[in-house]
This record gives structure tokens, sequence and C-alpha cells, in this order.
């Protein structure tokens, strides 16, 4: 297994071998301080390097269906779920059995 110092270490990772030096200090970078010296191991700074890769996003699968629909979001309105309106949060704490606050009504002088 390869081990890099300070300095290979912020040319693999095109860093600044002082923001390197704080990034392992800080726990932020894997590294073992050995006597006065930092050392990296090649392949943990290679999976460090890819914990910032982009997240793979699965594309849009379009599916036509007997209705010719081009976007699978189209008959959302058929796929279910509740008709019901949101309840107001007095009713969800009446249903709880919560204690609730009076309402505090304006007063204005007139």
């Amino acid at each position: 297994m390869e081990t890099l110092d300070l300095e290979q270490a912020a040319r693999f990772l095109k860093l600044h071998p002082e923001e390197l030096r704080r990034r392992a200090r800080a726990g932020a970078v894997p590294a073992a301080k050995v006597g006065k010296r930092w050392v990296f191991l090649a392949p943990d700074l290679a999976d460090y390097l890819r914990s910032f890769y982009a997240v793979p996003r699965q594309a849009l699968q379009v599916m036509l269906g007997k209705e010719g629909n081009p976007c699978h979001l189209s008959n959302a309105a058929r796929s279910g779920g509740s008709m019901l309106s949101p309840q107001t949060g007095n009713e969800y704490a009446d249903l709880l059995g919560l204690k609730r606050k009076p309402s505090r009504r304006s007063i204005t002088t007139g």
C-alpha cells in the first residue's frame, strides 16, 4: 500500500499543503500524524476524492402507455391518495386530545 507525505498528498488532491494540513488536523481528510509528519494512504485519498463526486441521477424514463402519454406523471391524478383537504391545527389538536390556547382577538380602538 502506497503512503504519501503531505507534499505528495497535496499534489494528488490538487490542494495547497497548508490547506491539506488544516483538513487533516480537523479530521476531514483521512491521515495519521506519525511523529511530526502527516502520512496519507493513497487509497484513502482516492476515496476522499470520490466522496465529492456528484450523486448519479437516474434518467427520467418515459414510457408510452395505451393513451400515448409521453410522461409517467400525466396520470398522477388517477394514482389514488387522499381526496380530503388538509385539516387545520385546531382540528388536529381536537383529534389528538391536546389542550390548545384560545386564539387572540385583535382589538382596535376607534
